[in-house]
């Protein structure tokens, strides 16, 4: 990677790392605190829990949008400005519906669409992908940082500290953007990284993209729900002092890490990718199950690892397998509608614990998570198993006329491009390409 590739490979990867932090880290401990407001019913406390998904999932398209007329970084800082407010909002709530408003308000600083531009924006085609995956990894460690970091602060300092923690985070995001991230020379549009309106047609028809973004949405709805209920298990039933979650959290990442590499690898390499997505979705229901019968410390930690075995697999195969099923050209478009299914997901599974919690039965609110997570395992059973291909990316712009037409003619014959769209208005091609592609082949059409 180049210099300023690798700059805003690691500035964007924090800048989208602090503002999930800040979304994330109520999660494992507000259900625990959410009666200490005025008006808090457990319903509201769910929604407050996941409100920030429906802001999210809602206004992060229209802030892709609106980046494409008036500049990345003056959408990216805006958004993190309104989630500063939303987070302030939410430090000096008095009462539930004032937490819930601030929570709504940082949602809607949905940069998540701006940030994948900014990022397709300044690096080159062949390396997008790998930066993508590093801003991607920044995701999923904010998490399990949220989940660890959430405990120890709200146990010490309260909810009120928590979210000047956020506020702060905000602050920190628009620092690195408007002082480390580069600027872009040239703005344009990545089929790869950003939505077209004339594509979401195509992709909404597309029925195993739906089953996936069904997928996301079950995968979330589920994850915000158990988090409504699951500490006032650990803390009650289980005895385990708020200020120690953490050491209950951070062994259970550990632990299922270690699972996840001979997973992806099985379901990759031996092309068991449809089997170990049952195997996963199993796991949670195993989980939840285990959880709605109740048990010993032990007992719900061993759950806990079998549920995040389960989570982090499917965390990285559904995206993957979105890359892999979205039509060549519609990647972007594809991962937008997916991302967008994820939070509407969070915010339904917010609200659903909240319903849940309000029936007094701690461990009958697991037992209902069952139905939809079977409905997503049949869903799932239905399913084709992608196509083992990877996605490459090849910029034509060096290409004069007479060979960007041999191009478009010859390039689609290549052994092992098994689809492959081609822009010739943006000088860029799509291709998937199987293990038996021709790489020389390509490499002589690209010199001309």
């Amino acid at each position: 990677m180049l210099d300023t590739e690798k700059r805003t490979a690691f500035s964007l990867a924090l800048v989208q790392g602090f503002r999930l932090l800040g979304l994330f880290m109520i999660l494992p401990v507000f259900s625990l605190h959410g009666s200490e407001y005025a008006g808090a019913t457990p319903v509201l406390i769910g929604l407050a829990i996941g409100m920030y998904g429906l802001t999210q999932g809602l206004f992060q398209l229209p802030f892709g949008f609106l980046s494409d007329r008036i500049g990345r970084k003056t959408v990216i800082v805006g958004g993190l400005v309104i989630f500063g407010i939303g987070s302030i909002v939410a430090a000096e709530a008095e009462s539930i519906h004032q937490v819930i408003a601030g929570r709504a308000l940082q949602g809607m600083g949905a940069i998540a669409a701006a940030v994948m531009a900014l990022a397709a924006d300044l690096t080159r085609e062949e390396m997008r992908l790998r930066i993508m995956a590093i801003i991607g990894i920044s995701i999923g460690a904010s998490f399990m940082l949220s989940m660890v970091l959430g405990p120890i602060v709200a146990a010490q300092y309260g909810m009120r500290a928590l979210f000047w923690l956020t506020a702060i985070f905000a602050l920190l995001g628009i620092f690195i953007v408007l002082f480390v991230t580069p600027k872009p020379l040239v703005q344009g549009f990545h089929r790869d990284a950003q939505v077209s309106l004339r594509d979401i047609g195509g992709v909404l028809a597309d029925a195993e993209l739906l089953k996936l973004g069904f997928g996301v949405f079950i995968l979330h709805m589920v994850l915000s729900s158990t988090f409504v209920v699951f500490p006032l298990v650990l803390a009650g039933e289980l005895a385990v002092a708020e200020e120690l979650h953490w050491r209950t959290y951070l062994p259970v990442f550990l632990l299922s890490a270690v699972f996840l590499p001979p997973m992806v690898l099985l379901a990759e390499k031996r092309n068991r990718n449809r089997a170990m997505f049952l195997v996963a979705i199993a796991l949670l229901v195993i989980a939840e199950a285990g959880l709605a019968l109740g048990g010993s410390y032990a007992m719900a930690f061993a759950l806990l690892v079998a549920y995040f075995v389960g989570v982090n697999f499917l965390e990285a195969i559904l995206p993957a397998s979105v890359a892999r099923v979205a039509p060549a050209g519609m990647k972007g478009t594809a991962m937008g509608l997916y991302s967008s299914a994820q939070f509407i997901g969070a915010f339904c599974g917010g609200l659903y614990g909240g319903f849940l919690l309000g029936g007094g039965d701690l461990r009958a609110a697991f037992a209902w998570l069952l139905i939809p997570l079977g409905l997503w395992f049949v869903v799932a059973m239905t399913m084709r198993a992608p196509e083992p291909v990877r996605s490459r990316i090849v910029s034509l712009k060096s290409l004069e006329q007479d060979a960007l037409r041999r191009f478009v003619d010859e390039a689609g014959r290549i052994e092992g491009v098994h689809e492959i769209a081609i822009y010739e208005s943006d000088r860029v091609a799509y291709l998937k390409v199987k293990k038996d592609f021709d790489e020389r082949a390509l490499e002589g059409l690209l010199a001309g």
